[in-house]
């Protein structure tokens, strides 16, 4: 059962006489019931508030390249930010079957800034170390795969893990053997 209790404070004069106080019956309000909590961020070490991420409802950033030709390549036209995120869903929509080749690369042109960084090798995909045995790590690619379509005009969703704390472009290759119109969205998860 949800009560208050109260106690003298220990700069009143009640205390200062040498009256001792338990908890009980005393002035000050000491809530005794539980309250809830809601943590939406903190404010760091140089006093900037920081939130707290949350995962994108729906899929996001939309694009749609028309008649792309074999061998030809699209970039989606905006970063895609995995600060705080952990998980990139990506979604892709073709008119053509076949192969198309997924990779990530650096946000940004060659004279945008990475964060601090300028110039930044903007052409290249980011790299991490995953563990591949009990002994070795190696750098590798975060996405740069090959992946056959089977069925056009419907969507299809692929998942990138362990995707944190870069900001990227999408970068598709049609390898289907004829022209295809391509829509890609994402979908960015904590």
């Amino acid at each position: 059962m949800a009560y208050e209790r109260t106690g003298y404070a220990p700069w009143s004069l009640t205390r200062e006489a040498g009256v001792q106080s338990a908890t009980v019956d005393g002035t000050i309000q000491v809530p005794q019931y539980i309250q809830p909590t809601l943590d939406t961020g903190f404010i760091d070490e140089k006093g900037n508030w920081k939130g707290t991420k949350s995962s994108d409802e729906q899929f996001i950033d939309f694009q749609t390249d028309l008649a792309i030709a074999d061998n030809a390549e699209i970039i989606s036209n905006k970063v895609i930010s995995t600060y705080g995120y952990s998980l990139l869903n990506i979604a892709i929509q073709v008119s053509n079957t076949g192969n198309y080749y997924f990779e990530l690369l650096f946000g940004g042109d060659a004279n945008d800034s990475y964060l601090n960084l300028n110039p930044i090798s903007a052409q290249r995909g980011p790299k991490a170390t995953i563990r591949t045995d009990s002994a070795t790590n190696a750098f590798i690619a975060l996405l740069s795969d090959q992946e056959a379509i089977d069925v056009a005009n419907v969507w299809t969703i692929f998942q990138v893990n362990d995707i944190k704390g870069f900001q990227m472009k999408l970068k598709i290759t049609n390898q289907s053997g004829g022209n295809s119109d391509i829509q890609t969205a994402i979908q960015r998860l904590v």
